[in-house]
């Protein structure tokens, strides 16, 4: 399973120097969406990380099926955090609340 990043230049750079491998950087709306749907068919990625408020710049039909994804695992670094916290988003990948 592999990590995928997709973002502005300056988002992506230290995930680059921390050695991830797929990194997309997306400075325009068309682009944010060809490589999210470019992750979302890659069957090698877990886990999507991406910056809180890149999600307002894609349509609501693509936001929902990253909402709704399972596999990869959409998480959203940035003040929002997607509408989901970290302990929902893993309770629902895993299938167990960890917390508990």
């Amino acid at each position: 399973m592999e990590i995928a990043v997709i973002g502005s230049s300056e988002f992506i750079v230290g995930f680059r120097l921390a050695g991830v491998q797929k990194i997309y950087a997306a400075e325009d709306d068309e682009k944010l969406r060809k490589h999210i749907s470019t992750v979302l068919e890659d069957e090698e990625v877990g886990i999507l990380v991406m910056e809180s408020k890149d999600l307002n710049r894609i349509p609501p039909r693509l936001l929902s099926t990253l909402e709704n994804s399972i596999r990869p695992t959409v998480i959203a670094i940035g003040a929002q955090e997607g509408g989901m916290s970290l302990r929902e988003r893993i309770k629902r990948s895993v299938g167990v609340d960890l917390w508990k």
